[in-house]
């Protein structure tokens, strides 16, 4: 009797591993899904990052009142009343300067003394020339004056009286010409001596002993500069609008940076009469006592004037202003975050801030410093206020 074959059971059966390819294939698609799913949210906070920059941010202010007391106040430079660039009329070396920056010098006082050796030989030549001349003019005058002697005794002929006459003269031309060469070298030997031309102070000093200085070179640097500051002069550049409202004899204030709280009083002398085509503005002249010497050259002051109606219109920061062929415009952002250009009419540019007459109204929200590029249109976003800053306007 055959006895039963007994089989052993080796591995998983076929439906273990049919669920096992399942799960797996799950745990793929499930995989395959979160990756999609992950770079697809990816993608998306990449194009809201991206469509977040593409929209600048901005700062924007407020137009203010421009109503901040009466008067004009525009920006002026201060001038000497005289000044003098001293330059060398006679090449030579410097021998010695006896004035420095800041000293007080009068008229005709010695500021420095230059060496002219050539100088000195040629005036010694022409000294000798001169002497020569001389003497050939004395020994023409005593021929022409015995041969007229000996034409009145009939001694000699008529033509040969007039011809030492002619000597006579033509020496004497040449006796005149040696003098004024001697005149000449004597007028360049005394221009080694600089002097100040008028009383005041020295505002520079290039010269240094044993420099060479060159006469007639326009492109060096002038030996000493003298100006007179008992009197200032203070330039002006008014606008336009306000053109017709000052008039020599006005009087206005200044008032200066290294001075707060004070304040120095000028008149107004002259005025241009012509508006300048490129600034637009009318320059005018004024002039103040300077008895105290608080007043420098080259400085820069406020000039207060006393009209009527200066303060009126919006006061804006220089900086949101744009600048175009078509005149000056600013960025105006709307409600819905869209910018729009508006052309503005500047009353009154005091350099940080411009009175806006025409173009803006209270609580306009103005970009502050926009980018040239920008248009009509664009889409911005406002920058939120810095903590601890005071509202514009």
């Amino acid at each position: 009797m055959l006895e039963p074959e007994i089989t052993q059971n080796t591995g998983p059966d076929g439906r273990t591993l049919k669920r096992v390819g399942i799960g797996a294939a799950v745990v793929a698609v499930a995989l395959v899904g979160f990756g999609i799913a992950s770079r697809i949210n990816a993608t998306s906070d990449l194009e809201q990052v991206a469509a977040k920059a593409s929209v600048p941010t901005v700062t924007v202010v407020s137009p203010t009142s421009g109503e901040g007391g009466e008067g004009l106040v525009l920006p002026g430079s201060i001038q000497a009343y005289n000044s003098a660039a001293i330059n060398a009329r006679t090449n030579g070396y410097v021998r010695r300067w006896l004035a420095d920056i800041g000293d007080r010098v009068q008229a005709g006082q010695t500021l420095a003394i230059l060496d002219a050796p050539e100088i000195d030989q040629q005036l010694a030549q022409a000294r000798a020339d001169y002497q020569t001349a001389l003497a050939n003019q004395r020994l023409a005058a005593t021929t022409s004056r015995r041969w007229q002697s000996m034409l009145a005794q009939d001694a000699v002929s008529q033509q040969e009286a007039d011809e030492k006459a002619g000597d006579l003269a033509a020496k004497t031309a040449l006796a005149n010409a040696s003098l004024a060469s001697v005149r000449e070298l004597n007028a360049k030997q005394g221009f080694t001596r600089l002097a100040a031309p008028f009383s005041g102070v020295v505002t520079s000093r290039s010269a240094q002993i044993g420099a060479l200085v060159v006469a007639g070179n326009a492109a060096t640097q002038p030996l000493f500069t003298v100006s007179d500051v008992h009197r200032m002069r203070i330039y002006v550049r008014v606008p336009q609008v306000y053109s017709s409202q000052v008039r020599p004899g006005m009087q206005a204030t200044l008032s200066l940076p290294e001075f707060p709280g004070r304040s120095f009083t000028a008149s107004l002398t002259r005025s241009a009469n012509s508006v300048d085509a490129q600034s637009g503005a009318m320059l005018v002249e004024l002039q103040a006592d300077n008895g105290e010497g608080a007043l420098k050259p080259g400085a820069y002051a406020h000039v207060k004037f006393p009209i009527d109606g200066a303060g009126t219109g919006l006061r804006l920061p220089g900086s949101a202003i744009l600048s175009a062929e078509d005149g000056p415009s600013v960025a105006v952002v709307g409600g819905d975050g869209r910018v729009t250009l508006r052309r503005v009419t500047i009353a009154r540019d005091e350099g940080k801030s411009v009175l806006v007459s025409v173009g803006v109204k209270p609580g306009d929200k103005v970009i502050d410093s926009p980018p040239d590029s920008i248009a009509t249109g664009d889409r911005v976003q406002i920058a939120a206020p810095e903590k601890g800053a005071k509202p514009n306007g």
